[in-house]
């Protein structure tokens, strides 16, 4: 088996952000995990001077629908090139009427609607409850909100955002439930990702990217993929400017958010089972 090469810093492409521009001496790894295939080959390479993993979270051709999404190998698999912080970047529906079609948003909190999906890498005899009251890592908070001032569209600093399960749209009754709570955007996919980053101690955080008003609005007509992918296309290259230019602004030492389990760790390690200890192997490495 040929050596993996390294990446410090994964980039999660969703709906629209299929492929990482700019990256050098770039080349794509095929990584098999306890978990499955990952959604795509990983696209490992350089940018200002950063070693870069992208992966494309649905797939070439954007054939995965958001529950198909084999979430825990494509972030083990992230582990296994050495990824200490992620980024992602993803299609999102507004649940307010202050951020319109366009608006960058860079969440704080999340609220789970999703029902089918696996969510955690342990149990079968491990037990660990990690921290999510904070689910984004504040470092790369303020990185993506720098970079994206930097490159001129200012991104909304907070807000929560609701992972629904899809991939039908939310029904008038849901959505005006949603916006009563005070969330400001909703999805189908970043949930997943911040879950599962932090248990396998990556620091993470969200670029959403405003497509439609969801069907709160009583004047408008529901959802429409047709709409929404004719706002994508500007979406995704301004999400492409501001990656890019996040990639040279990532904190280059480690984040609180690399060393969770050392405080989530419930089960002694010398009384889980082995085959649970091989499959994390990535994971745990660092507590053995």
């Amino acid at each position: 088996m040929s050596e993996l090469p390294t990446a410090e810093i994964g980039i999660l492409g969703g709906t629209g952000v299929y492929t990482m521009d700019g990256l050098e001496e770039a080349e794509d790894v095929i990584i098999e995990t306890p978990y499955g295939m990952p959604s795509s080959s990983i696209r490992v390479g350089t940018l200002d001077g950063r070693r870069v993993a992208f992966i494309a979270r649905h797939g070439p051709g954007h054939r995965l629908l958001p529950t198909e999404v084999p979430y825990r190998a494509n972030v083990y698999a992230l582990k296994r090139l050495g990824v200490t912080k992620a980024l992602s970047a993803g299609a999102v529906g507004s649940l307010q009427e202050f951020l319109p079609p366009r608006t960058l948003v860079v969440p704080d909190q999340f609220f789970d609607r999703t029902r089918h999906r696996p969510d955690t890498f342990f149990g079968d005899g491990l037990v660990a409850h990690v921290s999510m009251a904070d689910p984004f890592a504040p470092a790369l908070r303020a990185v993506l909100l720098e970079a994206a001032a930097q490159v001129g569209h200012a991104a909304r600093d907070g807000g929560t955002y609701v992972c629904m399960e899809g991939p039908q749209f939310s029904s008038r009754a849901e959505s005006l439930f949603y916006r009563g709570l005070g969330a400001a955007i909703i999805g189908m996919t970043t949930l997943s990702e911040a879950r599962l980053c932090r248990e396998a101690e990556i620091a993470f955080a969200a670029l959403s990217m405003v497509t439609d008003y969801d069907c709160w609005r009583p004047e408008e007509e529901g959802v429409d993929a047709a709409e929404i992918l004719a706002v994508l296309k500007d979406n995704a290259d301004l999400a492409q400017r501001v990656l890019r230019t996040a990639i040279a602004l990532v904190p280059t030492g480690p984040l609180p958010e690399n060393d969770v389990l050392s405080r989530a760790l419930v089960t002694r390690l010398d009384a889980v089972p082995e085959e649970t200890l091989a499959r994390l192997e990535a994971i745990l490495a660092a507590h053995r």
